[in-house]
């Protein structure tokens, strides 16, 4: 396990958002990301959350709509990671697997895919 400050895991997100590909956040609308320390349950089990109503399922998604969120666990993943550079690799999978639940796609094709 690796231990980072909040400040400096909130960077590295920031900084692995930086690196996806930009016709995977182009689509990104209404949708904040937010980093906690662990999910409200303490569970180490999770690293990430979808929470939002996915593009393929919305209806009328009007204005003023509460943002959908993505949050990423920071214990979870510091607990998971022996180095920085493999934090930086799980911090990306999991990332691309929040985006792609508010995209539609599900765990069982995530899997499918690599990604889950």
């Amino acid at each position: 396990m690796i231990d980072l400050s909040a400040e400096e895991f909130e960077q590295l997100v920031a900084d692995e958002l930086d690196e996806l590909p930009d016709d995977m956040l182009d689509g990104l609308d209404n949708v904040v990301f937010v980093v906690e320390d662990r999910p409200e349950n303490g569970s180490l089990d999770l690293l990430g959350l979808y929470d939002g109503v996915a593009v393929t399922e919305r209806g009328q998604y009007g204005f003023g709509e509460m943002p959908d969120r993505i949050t990423l666990f920071r214990e979870p993943l510091l607990s998971i990671c022996d180095s920085v550079d493999e934090l930086r690799d799980q911090v990306h999978v999991t990332l691309v697997h929040e985006i792609a639940h508010f995209y539609g796609i599900d765990d069982a094709k995530l899997h499918e895919l690599g990604w889950g």
